[in-house]
Protein backbone atom coordinates (compact mmCIF):
# COMPACT_ATOMS: atom_id res chain seq x y z
CA UNK A 1 0.00 0.00 0.00
CA UNK A 2 1.42 3.23 -0.89
CA UNK A 3 -0.02 5.01 1.69
CA UNK A 4 -0.28 3.82 5.63
CA UNK A 5 -1.73 7.13 7.07
CA UNK A 6 -3.52 10.11 5.66
CA UNK A 7 -5.21 13.00 6.63
CA UNK A 8 -8.68 14.00 5.04
CA UNK A 9 -9.59 17.47 4.71
CA UNK A 10 -13.31 17.74 4.17
CA UNK A 11 -15.46 20.78 3.83
CA UNK A 12 -18.56 21.85 6.17
CA UNK A 13 -20.22 22.32 2.56
CA UNK A 14 -19.37 19.22 1.77
CA UNK A 15 -21.44 17.66 4.35
CA UNK A 16 -24.40 19.80 3.34
CA UNK A 17 -25.30 18.05 0.06
CA UNK A 18 -27.94 19.49 -2.13
CA UNK A 19 -29.22 21.55 1.26
CA UNK A 20 -28.53 25.23 1.62
CA UNK A 21 -27.50 24.42 4.82
CA UNK A 22 -26.90 21.92 7.94
CA UNK A 23 -25.96 18.66 6.78
CA UNK A 24 -27.90 16.52 4.42
CA UNK A 25 -28.04 12.50 5.47
CA UNK A 26 -27.16 11.27 2.15
CA UNK A 27 -24.27 12.89 1.91
CA UNK A 28 -22.78 12.58 5.45
CA UNK A 29 -23.71 8.38 4.45
CA UNK A 30 -22.02 8.65 1.38
CA UNK A 31 -18.91 9.86 3.06
CA UNK A 32 -18.73 7.48 5.74
CA UNK A 33 -19.31 4.70 3.50
CA UNK A 34 -16.48 5.46 1.54
CA UNK A 35 -14.47 6.54 4.42
CA UNK A 36 -15.12 3.39 5.71
CA UNK A 37 -14.08 1.74 2.23
CA UNK A 38 -10.56 3.33 2.71
CA UNK A 39 -10.69 1.85 6.21
CA UNK A 40 -11.05 -1.61 5.44
CA UNK A 41 -7.95 -1.41 2.94
CA UNK A 42 -5.89 -0.92 6.08
CA UNK A 43 -5.34 2.93 6.27
CA UNK A 44 -5.01 5.04 9.20
CA UNK A 45 -7.41 7.93 8.52
CA UNK A 46 -7.40 11.44 10.49
CA UNK A 47 -9.91 13.55 9.47
CA UNK A 48 -10.47 17.84 9.35
CA UNK A 49 -14.22 18.90 9.22
CA UNK A 50 -14.40 22.44 8.42
CA UNK A 51 -17.94 24.16 9.15
CA UNK A 52 -19.10 26.15 6.44
CA UNK A 53 -22.34 24.49 6.41
CA UNK A 54 -23.68 26.19 9.32
CA UNK A 55 -21.32 29.29 9.75
CA UNK A 56 -18.40 30.65 7.88
CA UNK A 57 -16.15 33.15 9.66
CA UNK A 58 -15.89 35.39 6.63
CA UNK A 59 -19.43 36.33 7.26
CA UNK A 60 -18.88 37.80 10.72
CA UNK A 61 -17.56 41.38 8.47
CA UNK A 62 -21.43 41.08 6.74
CA UNK A 63 -23.23 40.81 10.33
CA UNK A 64 -21.63 43.02 12.60
CA UNK A 65 -19.23 40.70 14.14
CA UNK A 66 -15.97 41.24 14.89
CA UNK A 67 -13.61 38.65 13.17
CA UNK A 68 -12.44 36.66 16.09
CA UNK A 69 -15.89 35.70 17.23
CA UNK A 70 -16.69 34.79 13.80
CA UNK A 71 -14.11 32.88 13.74
CA UNK A 72 -14.60 31.39 17.07
CA UNK A 73 -18.27 30.61 15.73
CA UNK A 74 -16.67 28.51 12.67
CA UNK A 75 -15.01 26.79 15.26
CA UNK A 76 -18.28 25.62 16.60
CA UNK A 77 -19.53 24.52 13.66
CA UNK A 78 -16.58 22.28 13.14
CA UNK A 79 -17.42 20.49 16.59
CA UNK A 80 -21.10 19.96 15.42
CA UNK A 81 -20.18 18.56 12.05
CA UNK A 82 -16.59 16.07 13.58
CA UNK A 83 -19.54 15.12 16.17
CA UNK A 84 -22.28 14.50 13.17
CA UNK A 85 -19.64 12.52 11.16
CA UNK A 86 -18.56 10.41 14.05
CA UNK A 87 -21.76 9.06 14.68
CA UNK A 88 -22.55 8.00 11.40
CA UNK A 89 -19.29 6.31 10.79
CA UNK A 90 -19.66 4.62 14.55
CA UNK A 91 -23.12 3.01 13.49
CA UNK A 92 -21.69 1.93 10.69
CA UNK A 93 -19.23 -0.41 12.75
CA UNK A 94 -16.24 1.39 12.88
CA UNK A 95 -14.76 2.67 15.84
CA UNK A 96 -14.10 6.80 15.84
CA UNK A 97 -12.23 9.53 18.06
CA UNK A 98 -12.53 13.09 17.88
CA UNK A 99 -10.11 15.36 19.04
CA UNK A 100 -10.48 19.08 19.33
CA UNK A 101 -8.21 22.12 19.28
CA UNK A 102 -10.42 23.52 22.17
CA UNK A 103 -11.28 22.49 25.70
CA UNK A 104 -14.63 21.11 25.72
CA UNK A 105 -14.31 18.45 28.42
CA UNK A 106 -18.09 16.98 28.05
CA UNK A 107 -18.47 16.96 24.61
CA UNK A 108 -14.99 15.60 23.04
CA UNK A 109 -11.03 15.35 24.28
CA UNK A 110 -8.88 17.78 23.54
CA UNK A 111 -5.86 17.15 20.73
CA UNK A 112 -2.94 15.59 21.69
CA UNK A 113 -0.24 14.35 19.62
CA UNK A 114 0.44 11.04 21.01
CA UNK A 115 -2.98 10.10 21.80
CA UNK A 116 -4.29 10.62 18.12
CA UNK A 117 -1.49 8.63 16.76
CA UNK A 118 -2.25 5.55 18.82
CA UNK A 119 -5.55 5.75 18.30
CA UNK A 120 -4.48 5.57 14.39
CA UNK A 121 -2.26 2.67 15.00
CA UNK A 122 -5.58 0.83 16.62
CA UNK A 123 -7.06 1.26 13.52
CA UNK A 124 -9.68 3.71 14.75
CA UNK A 125 -10.57 6.90 12.73
CA UNK A 126 -9.79 10.56 14.06
CA UNK A 127 -11.61 13.41 13.50
CA UNK A 128 -10.13 16.58 14.22
CA UNK A 129 -12.23 19.65 15.08
CA UNK A 130 -12.39 23.07 16.11
CA UNK A 131 -9.79 24.31 13.24
CA UNK A 132 -6.58 25.17 15.33
CA UNK A 133 -8.13 26.64 18.45
CA UNK A 134 -6.60 30.06 16.95
CA UNK A 135 -8.89 33.20 15.39
CA UNK A 136 -7.43 33.75 11.67
CA UNK A 137 -6.50 30.63 11.16
CA UNK A 138 -8.51 28.21 8.40
CA UNK A 139 -9.74 24.73 8.79
CA UNK A 140 -7.21 24.24 5.82
CA UNK A 141 -4.44 25.51 8.11
CA UNK A 142 -5.70 23.30 10.26
CA UNK A 143 -5.32 20.30 8.38
CA UNK A 144 -1.98 21.09 7.31
CA UNK A 145 -1.03 21.45 11.20
CA UNK A 146 -2.90 17.50 12.10
CA UNK A 147 -0.83 15.79 9.23
CA UNK A 148 2.27 16.99 10.42
CA UNK A 149 1.25 16.35 13.97
CA UNK A 150 0.36 12.86 12.94
CA UNK A 151 2.67 12.13 10.10
CA UNK A 152 0.48 11.50 7.45
CA UNK A 153 2.22 10.38 4.17
CA UNK A 154 -0.38 12.70 2.52
CA UNK A 155 -2.87 15.40 3.01
CA UNK A 156 -6.15 14.69 0.87
CA UNK A 157 -8.02 18.07 -0.03
CA UNK A 158 -11.51 17.31 -0.94
CA UNK A 159 -12.93 20.27 -3.47
CA UNK A 160 -15.86 20.38 -5.96
CA UNK A 161 -13.40 20.08 -8.88
CA UNK A 162 -11.19 17.75 -10.54
CA UNK A 163 -8.08 19.32 -9.07
CA UNK A 164 -6.06 21.73 -9.96
CA UNK A 165 -6.21 23.85 -13.15
CA UNK A 166 -4.14 26.29 -14.73
CA UNK A 167 -7.52 28.56 -14.53
CA UNK A 168 -11.11 28.57 -13.23
CA UNK A 169 -12.66 25.59 -14.97
CA UNK A 170 -16.01 27.08 -13.83
CA UNK A 171 -15.33 29.95 -15.78
CA UNK A 172 -13.04 28.39 -18.42
CA UNK A 173 -13.85 25.41 -20.72
CA UNK A 174 -10.53 24.80 -21.85
CA UNK A 175 -8.52 25.56 -18.58
CA UNK A 176 -5.62 22.62 -18.41
CA UNK A 177 -5.95 20.02 -15.51
CA UNK A 178 -2.51 19.18 -13.87
CA UNK A 179 -1.96 15.47 -13.23
CA UNK A 180 1.09 17.08 -10.80
CA UNK A 181 2.18 20.27 -9.71
CA UNK A 182 4.90 21.98 -7.53
CA UNK A 183 4.65 24.50 -4.50
CA UNK A 184 6.72 26.86 -6.62
CA UNK A 185 4.50 26.65 -9.51
CA UNK A 186 1.56 27.34 -7.25
CA UNK A 187 2.66 30.13 -5.84
CA UNK A 188 4.11 31.83 -9.25
CA UNK A 189 1.13 30.92 -11.03
CA UNK A 190 -1.08 32.01 -8.27
CA UNK A 191 -2.98 28.90 -8.23
CA UNK A 192 -5.79 28.59 -5.44
CA UNK A 193 -5.00 25.32 -3.46
CA UNK A 194 -4.90 26.05 -0.10
CA UNK A 195 -4.08 29.07 1.65
CA UNK A 196 -0.89 30.65 1.77
CA UNK A 197 -0.28 29.38 5.74
CA UNK A 198 -1.72 25.70 4.82
CA UNK A 199 0.49 25.41 1.37
CA UNK A 200 3.29 26.89 3.30
CA UNK A 201 3.32 24.35 6.01
CA UNK A 202 3.02 21.42 3.53
CA UNK A 203 5.86 23.21 1.32
CA UNK A 204 8.11 23.23 4.22
CA UNK A 205 7.42 19.85 5.93
CA UNK A 206 7.15 18.09 2.63
CA UNK A 207 3.81 17.19 3.04
CA UNK A 208 2.42 16.04 -0.45
CA UNK A 209 -1.55 17.49 -1.39
CA UNK A 210 -3.58 15.55 -3.45
CA UNK A 211 -6.60 17.82 -4.52
CA UNK A 212 -9.70 15.35 -5.29
CA UNK A 213 -13.07 15.86 -6.76
CA UNK A 214 -15.40 14.36 -3.76
CA UNK A 215 -18.79 15.09 -5.14
CA UNK A 216 -17.56 12.26 -7.53
CA UNK A 217 -18.14 8.77 -5.23
CA UNK A 218 -15.43 6.52 -5.48
CA UNK A 219 -12.71 9.23 -6.10
CA UNK A 220 -11.02 8.65 -2.81
CA UNK A 221 -11.33 5.32 -3.11
CA UNK A 222 -9.46 5.01 -6.61
CA UNK A 223 -6.68 7.53 -6.05
CA UNK A 224 -5.62 5.32 -2.93
CA UNK A 225 -5.58 1.99 -5.13
CA UNK A 226 -3.50 4.02 -7.61
CA UNK A 227 -5.44 5.59 -10.14
CA UNK A 228 -4.69 8.77 -11.69
CA UNK A 229 -6.90 10.53 -10.60
CA UNK A 230 -6.93 14.57 -9.29
CA UNK A 231 -3.65 16.66 -8.68
CA UNK A 232 -0.72 16.17 -6.64
CA UNK A 233 1.34 18.97 -5.57
CA UNK A 234 4.62 18.57 -4.32
CA UNK A 235 8.21 19.52 -3.73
Amino acid sequence: MKYKRILLKLSGEALMGKNDFGISLEAINSYAEEIIEIHKMGIQIGIVVGGGNFYRGAQAKTIGITKVSGDKMGMLATVMNALALCDVIEKLGVEVRVQTATVMPQLVEMFSKEKAIKYLEKHRIVIFAAGTGNPYFTTDSAAALRAIEIEADILLKATNVDGVFDSDPRKNPNAKLFDTVTYSDCITKKLNVMDLTAFTLCEENNIQIAVLNLHQKGNLLKFLKGEKIGTIVRN
